[in-house]
């Protein structure tokens, strides 16, 4: 009854922000990022992105009626469902956002699309959940991501790895939706590839002491020790508890694991350590670097780039559509996403909203490369890195 009541609420408010053709002096975007929890450390980062790109476009002023974009935080704690949703459910009923940048965490997303978003008809889009469940989770049209699935970050994961001539690995991974998939996902390209993987053991987050799970993994063996978790939780503990045990000194690590926590906790002591996050060489990752350096935050911390373009679609969808309605834009982030139209990378985001008021088109590259397939996923790019004298330094781009 509390979701029929809170669903008809938000209704009325999605139904009163779509009047006079959804025009009005504020646009409100939910920023749903996990400022506590296993990522608290990258949040912040991401949420400067996100309100850079909203910045950009009220200064402007030509979204729709000169509006003014607020961004509205919430914390969506990465790991707890319930929190999340409760969130998400403030933000759409109290805030009465038109859109939502996130959430960040696979599991915690597909509540918050599943009991709240999808019910509501608000347009989500998330810059860092990478579950490949979300890729067939219903969204009615509603759910985007800009960060690619991990059934494309297993294959890169093989590949990085092969091409270094490591076929045989031991693999953690943090017990939720995003380490269980993406550890199958790495697991199964790995083995179609000729690799083996020795254990496929789950952790979990929150521990002071892993060297029971590291005993495990170190009588499996294996040339390199791939932890699939977070770099703010119980992937540090694995690492610490590997060096102080001698067990493993040489790791491969996926994005949940990128962070400025590896050089300042471990440094020289994973030297060869291995990795790959979102990224790409593109025009748009130098535009997102400078802007940050300019405002105050790192452009080339994890999902930043992700996030930048996450808000920056919603805005230029509400654009193409003369609407903030969730219901009338929805249909227009794939348009504004991919080709034909005019490349647009950040800080053009003004430019973008010219062409699209005089009734053109463009194609959103952004930070990221941007290229929406299928129902709204990103065709993804990763940047390879190697820990070389304790700093993380990049290798190559797939």
């Amino acid at each position: 009854m509390k979701k029929l009541l809170l669903a008809t609420a938000a209704t009325a408010l999605v139904a009163g922000a779509a009047s006079a053709g959804g025009h009005g002096k504020e646009v409100k975007l939910g920023i749903i990022m996990g400022f506590t929890g296993p990522i608290e450390s990258l949040t912040p980062h991401m949420a400067d992105g996100a309100e850079l790109a909203m910045k950009e476009v009220t200064d402007s002023g030509m979204l729709l009626d000169a509006a003014k974009v607020t961004p509205v935080r919430a914390d969506s704690t990465c790991i707890d469902s319930g929190a999340a949703t409760a969130a998400a459910e403030r933000l759409i009923t109290s805030d009465g956002v038109n859109g939502i940048v996130g959430a960040d965490c696979s599991g915690v997303t597909g509540a918050i699309l599943a009991n709240v978003a999808l019910p509501n008809g608000v347009v989500m889009i998330s810059p860092s959940a990478t579950s490949p469940g979300l890729s067939d989770a219903e969204d009615n049209g509603l759910f985007f991501r800009t960060a690619p699935s991990d059934a494309r970050q297993g294959v890169v994961m093989t590949d990085v790895l092969m091409e270094m001539g490591i076929e045989e690995v031991a693999l953690t991974y943090t017990n939720n939706d995003y380490g269980k998939g993406l550890a199958d996902s790495f697991q199964s390209a790995f083995e179609e590839a000729g690799g083996t993987v020795t254990i496929s053991a789950a952790h979990e987050d929150g521990k002071a002491d892993y060297s029971a799970e590291v005993g495990a993994l170190a009588a499996a063996g294996g040339d390199r020790l791939v932890i699939a978790g977070y770099v703010d939780q119980g992937g540090s503990g694995i690492i610490r508890a590997s060096l102080d045990s001698g067990a493993f000194d040489s790791f491969h690590f996926p994005d949940g694991m990128y962070g400025a926590k590896l050089e300042d906790d471990f440094g020289s002591d994973i030297d060869g350590s291995t990795g790959q996050v979102p990224g790409t060489d593109s025009p748009g990752a130098d535009a997102i670097k400078k802007m940050g350096e300019e405002h105050g935050f790192d452009g080339t911390s994890s999902f930043v780039g992700e996030s930048y373009d996450a808000a920056a679609l919603i805005m230029l969808a509400m654009q193409a559509a003369d609407s903030k309605d969730p219901a009338d834009y929805k249909d227009k982030v794939m348009d504004v996403a991919n080709e034909p139209g005019e490349k647009i990378y950040p800080g053009e985001l003004g430019k973008a909203l010219q062409i699209l008021k005089d009734g053109g088109e463009v194609d959103y590259v952004g930070a990221t490369a941007v290229e929406l397939i299928g129902g709204g996923e990103s065709a993804g790019n990763y940047r390879q890195y190697e820990i070389k004298d304790g700093k993380i330094t990049t290798v190559k781009y797939r």
